[in-house]
């Protein structure tokens, strides 16, 4: 089943070989690597060596001048100890900046591969594999997905080694000063961990329920506005009203809770951050009073100021590797997502039937041309010897025995047979879930069929190769899809070598040129989310006519009007017919009026054929379709 966007603290199933993958995408900037390496070891220490100055500066030359504020010497080492300490912030800022600046770079190009795959191998997948997946899933990989990764390459890795190499240096250099305060703090450590933890976990449970109701809300408002119209007409206003306040106090009761809990994390760590430091500061002081040892000799004023900024330097990149391991294995999760579906298996393709341009004489004889004449042929290599035959298309299509499920437990097609000769228009009629649709989708081989054969210009259609059979085809759905561009572009789109002059061509063959030069600037004139500014019916007009520039030998008519009001398919219809002038064209009609003058009628009903006929022996046989004609009986 396909997962959905990626949740907060999603673990990925395999973390190891997810980053292994990722690696090899970095493989090429292995140098980039080591060299950021170097850069974060170099910031880190130059951050934990420069903490370390405190003491030598309040040691050696702060306390000596309050007491001799004249010695010049003294005056002198300080000024140079502070610049030795500046100098190494300063190395430790500028390795930062060049190692974030490198990472960048890196990820950049690292996301820009990884996009670049998952897009090429999604044009590569089975229609199967979009009809069993949502969009929103899909999309949800090409942003929520690659953003984690993003994140991962460009931040969380180096902040990731720099917490870490952080936290070893200055526990060293604390048990190095002091290994008395080491443990105090360690100690305190463990009480702080110990109350967030405690107050992490209840407030965890109390998050999960204010998004549940934070889902409820937004599920309801984004229901109510799609179907304002609905609540309009049949005056619902109040009771939307009421079941909203509903379910928006128990949104407001659990986030009430969650963020209790969240508000106070806060405080009480800061706070206890605070008692950590002062308990520190006074056991420092009193060691130093004693006059204890350290491993660095004995405890000084020096020795408990830069103990307690280490103290400091400790807590907090401790805490960024907890959250950057959760925001680490987010990412791989997000990674894991992606490479999913680079996983896929392709569309398989064992055809070898190729589609050529041709010369056709008058005897029937083909000869294959580079150059673009208008006419076809199937160049068929024939394996057992050698030889090359080419067959003329023509647009004969044939089912023998069909039988197909989308699934093993399902059978959607049952034993269909029809036989379509060149030129003929071939009806599908029947109930939603017949199997219309179904046949086309097979004649275009977006599905194989495991029992039985399609047969076109007699040749199986397994053995011609996927792309040459359905450049052979065109087909206008039901739903209509137009591309950000202009209004030639959507056109062109059916054959990105016409012509100016052909696609207008087309859009008068299927009507559309009245209301293209309608519009502000005509076939200039750009489309954008999917057409919005057309109505339904001008871009099905526009699907006609992208499908008509095509100039296909088979043409497959999916509900082509079924959004265009019976003014306009009037219009339309002296042009459908000159569009499907001399090709074999299948048309699946709810409206019956557009099948009658079809060469053959196929009933539908479950998955079998039960009437064949032209309109009038269909009418004289007063069986299912002469039910559906006279409107005894509807479709559904």
């Amino acid at each position: 089943m396909p997962r959905g966007p990626l949740k907060p603290g999603q673990k990925p199933k395999n973390a190891f070989g997810t980053f292994a993958r990722i690696l090899g995408y970095a493989k090429e900037y292995a140098a980039f690597f080591v060299l950021v390496v170097i850069l974060i070891v170099l910031s880190s220490l130059a951050g934990v060596i420069g903490t370390s100055f405190l003491q030598r500066i309040i040691d050696d030359y702060i306390t000596p001048l309050i007491a001799d504020s004249s010695n010049a010497e003294l005056m002198r080492g300080f000024v140079f100890t502070l610049l030795e300490m500046g100098l190494v912030y300063l190395i430790g800022a500028a390795s930062a900046f060049v190692y974030q600046r490198i990472m960048l770079f890196v990820s950049t190009k690292i996301l820009f591969r990884i996009r670049t795959d998952l897009f090429l191998h999604m044009e590569s997948l089975p229609i199967r594999y979009f009809d069993t997946h949502t969009h929103g899933d899909l999309m949800s990989r090409y942003t929520n997905d690659i953003d984690t990764i993003r994140e991962l390459l460009s931040n969380s890795v180096s902040s990731f080694i720099s917490s870490l190499i952080t936290v070893v240096s200055v526990f060293a250099m604390m048990v190095y000063f002091s290994w008395q305060l080491t443990l105090v703090t360690v100690f305190m450590l463990v009480v702080v961990l110990g109350v967030t933890g405690f107050i992490a976990g209840n407030g965890g449970r109390f998050f999960s329920k204010q998004q549940a109701a934070l889902g409820a809300v937004n599920g309801y408002i984004e229901e109510m506005i799609e179907g304002q119209k609905v609540v309009k007409v049949f005056v619902h206003e109040e009771k939307a009203k009421k079941e909203f306040a509903e379910l928006n106090e128990k949104l407001c009761e659990a986030a009430t809770s969650a963020n209790t809990f969240t508000n106070i994390m806060g405080p009480v760590t800061n706070n206890m951050g605070h008692i950590q430091y002062a308990i520190t500061a006074v056991a420092g002081g009193i060691l130093a009073i004693m006059g204890a040892e350290g491993l660095a000799g004995p405890i000084t004023v020096g020795v408990v100021v830069s103990f307690l900024q280490y103290t400091r330097n400790f807590t907090m990149p401790l805490s960024q590797v907890a959250q950057l391991a959760n925001t680490v294995m987010s990412a791989l999760a997000g990674a894991e997502r992606v490479f999913a579906v680079i996983d896929e298996k392709p569309e398989t393709d064992d055809g070898y039937v190729t589609l050529v341009n041709a010369v056709i004489g008058e005897d029937g004889t083909v000869t294959e041309t580079d150059r673009h004449t208008g006419q076809w042929a199937w160049k068929h290599p024939h394996k057992a010897d050698g030889t090359v035959t080419y067959t003329p298309v023509q647009g004969q299509v044939q089912f023998d025995d069909v039988t197909f499920g989308y699934d093993e437990k399902k059978t959607v097609l049952h034993n269909v047979s029809l036989w379509a000769k060149p030129g003929q228009k071939i009806a599908f009629v029947g109930s939603t879930g017949a199997g219309k649709t179904t046949i086309t989708n097979l004649i275009n081989r977006f599905y194989d069929v495991p029992d039985g054969k399609i047969r076109y210009d007699g040749i199986n259609i397994n053995k011609i190769k996927k792309d040459d059979l359905r450049r052979s085809l065109s087909m206008v759905l039901q739903d209509t899809h137009l591309f950000t561009g202009t209004v030639m572009d959507n056109i062109r789109y059916g054959n990105l070598g016409a012509t100016d002059e052909e696609c207008i061509a087309a859009a008068k063959l299927a009507n559309a040129d009245g209301f293209i030069r309608h519009l502000p600037e005509g076939y200039d004139t750009m489309l954008t989310a999917d057409g919005a500014n057309l109505s339904q019916g001008q871009r099905q007009l526009l699907a006609i006519a992208r499908a008509a520039v095509a100039d296909p030998p088979v043409l497959i008519l999916d509900e082509a009007t079924s959004s265009i009001d019976t003014r306009t398919e009037a219009l339309i219809e002296k042009g459908m017919d000159s569009l499907m002038e001399g090709r074999t064209t299948f048309v699946i009609a709810h409206r019956l009026s557009t099948v009658r003058n079809s060469n053959a009628i196929m009933v539908l009903e479950q998955g079998r054929i039960i009437e064949r006929g032209d309109h009038e022996k269909l009418i004289a046989d007063k069986g299912k379709y002469y039910q559906l004609y006279t409107g005894m009986f509807e479709l559904s």
